[in-house]
């Protein structure tokens, strides 16, 4: 799935609840999980006043400057969490562009995974189950993804242990099948290259890209018994 500017969207919380996300806005009540960084109870904290700027608790300027740090960088997860699960990795580097410091980032980030905010193993299973069937995406290229996230290797290859063989082939088999659409009457040979050329680049091994072209091909009627694995 895609977003409204065509940029592929991201697994939502709502969508790695199982694995220890809230699903939908995660401000309302998730504060209450973490602490206040002033000890204000939720309660008694200022509200918001209607169109003006956030309130600032009246004690915070006395805790010194990493209590300001911490609120800050409560606001930004919480903020980057909205709608959208993100890994350890990047909510790291946003915070550090923000200039928070590494001490109060890590401090808030472990709070976090301990009460299932951040997780990188839900969000690593939620990326291939939205992006393998969504995209096409092989698990060659879901690791390059999630590498580029920041998710550790081995637990990027926890999750992609569950993408069944099987269903890749039928997922290169499905771009193949909607791709001869534009390029079935092409030569033989220059289909080929082509065909073969988009799997790869999604991350399917040769083998596969070479054996799912040649069988569409035959499915058609073309002669492909002087293709081999590696034409």
């Amino acid at each position: 799935m895609s977003s409204a500017d065509g940029r592929p969207s991201e697994p939502s919380l709502a969508g790695v609840r199982a694995g220890g996300f809230v699903p939908g806005p995660v401000h309302e009540g998730v504060e209450a999980w973490l602490g206040d960084p002033s000890g204000t109870p939720l309660a008694s904290r200022p509200r918001r006043r209607a169109g003006g700027p956030a309130a600032v608790p009246p004690d915070l300027e006395g805790l010194g400057p990493d209590a300001d740090h911490e609120a800050v960088a409560r606001k930004i997860l919480l903020d980057q969490l909205t709608g959208a699960a993100r890994s350890r990795s990047e909510l790291s580097t946003k915070l550090a562009a923000k200039g928070v410091p590494a001490e109060v980032a890590e401090r808030l980030l472990d709070r976090f995974e301990e009460v299932g905010l951040v997780d990188d193993e839900a969000f690593a299973r939620a990326w291939v189950q939205s992006r393998q069937p969504g995209k096409g995406l092989a698990r060659r290229a879901l690791a390059q993804e999630l590498r580029r996230k920041g998710v550790d290797d081995e637990v990027a290859r926890t999750a992609l242990d569950e993408v069944d063989p099987d269903d890749e082939v039928e997922s290169a088999r499905g771009l193949v099948r909607r791709r001869l659409r534009t390029v079935g009457d092409l030569p033989r040979d220059t289909a080929v290259r082509r065909l073969t050329g988009m799997l790869a680049r999604k991350g399917y091994p040769a083998g596969v890209c070479f054996r799912v072209v040649r069988e569409e091909l035959e499915a058609l009627g073309h002669d492909t018994d002087d293709l081999g694995e590696g034409y």
